[in-house]
């Protein structure tokens, strides 16, 4: 039914949501100021104490501080009072002397049908549940009675029986004035073959009533009794009243268990629910035997901010919530997520109750997973990641699947997340400055000691890797935006400077949050003018990248280059300490010749970047360094007997 313009503003002019939501609670008179229309009261939604749940008067709308439960008066009373839209604008209309607009003659027909199509499923109920009590359903009262189903819990959840006759229910329904469309409209029955006559849909199986919201039955569920059944499970088929992919079993029990501060737990099936409600956790609901939809899960955030997805430990479980991981990923907002409870292989909540009771359960649930964790050990569990091909492919597709995430906040809190669980992959040991932040990024260890103690290390002291180090931290905080290429040659870079090595980590953990939240981290940890300082430094400040911050382009061409310089001379030293270490007083071939593919690899590198003696205007105190470091490995070469480079 379609409201003709202007009347919801009216109406909402006319309610006074302060009287309304009075009828549910007890105002705190310490904090409320009802001149001002400023309200607070306990939260009707959750349990609590104390007043978190605030309704603004003159602006007509509530919101709890607690459960973030918010609306208006309209969908304060849908909630509370567990009816549709149109039933709560018919409520408020009423207190508020406003008639309502009179209902097109379609819509009505068409509710009246379906209100028919609703009476018809709850004398099918009825039936059903007659039948469980009969001689004809003594071994499905033994099934349940097995699965420690007493009476009162099947008579809470409705559970019936459908006998193994062809039209059982057909002839019930017909005998009591049904007409034979309408049992065809609600799926109780399929047409006959050959123009024969119709024949029930559930034949020789235990039924759960699946009710929507409100509690009208819209659907059954029927397991089969005989273990030869093609299908164990059987839901009714889609119609008027009844669609799968927007229906959760149980959804109405377990949203008003959910707002007296029940966690929501997400089973695989009717008897998962079931168990779990008769174990006391009541805020339990399942979707019909297919992957959580979009629909579903907006229904699980309008009763709780993170259901827990409670499912088997089997490959088949495991599959279920990665399918729910792709379909939350695009939908969340920031409040909204999932957590996941993964129950030990081949052990559904049934098994858990009976061998370690409900304690089992709440443990379970308390532990359960952050869907980021999930995410990860997906795509990380039972791998290996041991060359750099490897790693990059795991970066994409991780960079894939966060790419889903439309909310960018979200996106970047995911981003920083995963960063922290990859760290922790690839850097297990933790180190002093590790420790200081609460093991977030775990250094890269430094060189061997080989390599330490090499001739090259010892006459330069590494003070030309120190300037391009410089240069490189400099160029990326300020264009941060550059960073992302250049994560696993930071992660690489060894600063044995402390300063450098501790912007490295800043530049690695926030570099994704942007520029100002990157210096202020920066500022927080080295202090106002670390900046400042490493600027102002002559090899630094003559870079173009650091005169044009935010040029990302000529920001990745520096940062590129410096990390290839680096690379090219450090591959050198590597080289030279394990040639002083392999040799032992006479030379070998294989061994010199590795001292000088490395040599002249080194020597292309700066080369083909335009660095024919030292980079940076260092003075002749760099130009005088190079050639120490220069003739050092010369004199090397010397002694083992092997001709000098360009000799």
């Amino acid at each position: 039914m379609s409201l003709p313009p202007g009347f919801l503003d009216d109406l909402r002019t006319r309610t006074s949501l302060s009287q309304v939501v009075g009828r549910k609670v007890i105002w705190d008179t310490r904090k409320s100021n009802q001149a001002k229309g400023d309200m607070w009261a306990p939260c009707p939604f959750h349990q609590e104490k104390t007043a978190s749940f605030h309704v603004d008067d003159r602006k007509g709308f509530y919101y709890c501080f607690g459960c973030h439960a918010k609306g208006d008066a309209i969908s304060f009373v849908r909630e509370t009072e567990n009816v549709d839209f149109m039933e709560a604008v018919r409520i408020l209309a009423q207190e508020a002397g406003m008639p309502m607009p009179e209902r097109d003659p379609q819509a009505q027909a068409k509710a009246d049908h379906r209100d028919e199509l609703a009476e018809v499923m709850e004398m099918a109920v009825r039936h059903f549940r007659l039948r469980l009590q009969s001689a004809a359903g003594g071994a499905a009262r033994d099934y349940l009675q097995g699965r420690g189903l007493n009476a009162e819990t099947r008579d809470r959840f409705e559970i019936g029986f459908a006998p193994a006759a062809w039209q059982d229910l057909w002839d019930h329904l017909t005998g009591r004035g049904v007409t034979e469309k309408q049992i065809l409209a609600c799926g109780l029955a399929k047409p006959g073959r050959k123009n024969g006559r119709p024949y029930d849909t559930f034949r020789g199986r235990i039924m759960f009533p699946i009710r929507d919201p409100r509690g009208r039955c819209i659907a059954f569920g029927g397991r089969a009794l005989d273990p030869e059944e093609d299908a164990k499970y059987l839901n009714s088929p889609e119609t008027e009243l009844f669609d799968k992919s927007r229906t959760l079993y149980n959804h109405g029990p377990a949203r008003e268990a959910a707002g007296k501060g029940q966690p929501l737990i997400v089973a695989e099936g009717y008897m998962d629910v079931i168990t779990l409600g008769a174990a006391g956790f009541d805020a339990a609901v399942a979707p019909l035997g297919t992957a959580v939809t979009e629909a579903q899960l907006a229904h699980l955030w309008r009763i709780s901010d993170e259901p827990v997805i409670a499912l088997d430990g089997d490959e088949a479980g495991l599959r279920a919530a990665h399918r729910v991981i792709d379909t939350a990923l695009p939908l969340l907002e920031a409040g909204k997520s999932l957590r996941f409870a993964i129950l030990p292989e081949n052990t559904d909540p049934d098994d858990l109750i009976r061998a370690e009771g409900p304690a089992a359960v709440r443990a379970l649930v308390g532990s359960a997973l952050p869907m980021v964790q999930l995410l990860w050990q997906r795509e990380t569990a039972g791998r290996s990641f041991d060359s750099p091909e490897r790693r990059a492919a795991l970066d994409q597709k991780l960079r894939a699947k966060i790419g889903l995430i439309r909310d960018p906040s979200i996106r970047s809190h995911y981003g920083q997340a995963i960063k922290d669980l990859r760290w922790k992959l690839f850097n297990p040991r933790q180190g002093p400055a590790a420790k200081a932040r609460g093991g977030r990024w775990q250094p890269i260890p430094g060189a061997r000691a080989g390599t330490k103690s090499s001739l090259l290390v010892t006459a330069g002291d590494g003070v030309r890797d120190h300037l391009r180090e410089a240069v490189i931290l400099a160029t990326l905080a300020g264009t941060p935006e550059a960073c992302g290429g250049f994560e696993s040659g930071l992660e690489t870079l060894e600063c044995r400077d402390a300063t450098h090595a501790r912007l490295r980590d800043l530049l690695l953990l926030h570099a994704n949050e942007g520029k100002d939240a990157l210096e202020a981290a920066i500022s927080a940890a080295l202090g106002t003018q670390a900046l400042e300082k490493l600027r102002a430094l002559p090899h630094v400040a003559i870079t173009p990248a650091i005169r044009r911050p935010g040029d990302a382009e000529l920001a990745h061409k520096t940062v590129a280059e410096e990390l290839e310089k680096i690379a090219a001379d450090r591959g050198l030293k590597a080289e030279v300490s394990e040639a002083a270490e392999d040799l032992s007083g006479v030379a070998d071939e294989a061994v010199t010749w590795r001292l000088s593919e490395a040599a002249r690899v080194r020597d292309n590198a700066l080369r083909s970047i335009g660095e024919d003696r030292i980079e940076y205007e260092t003075g002749d105190n760099g130009a005088r360094m190079n050639r120490r470091e220069r003739e050092a490995f010369e004199n090397l070469l010397g002694r083992i007997g092997f001709d000098k480079p360009g000799s």
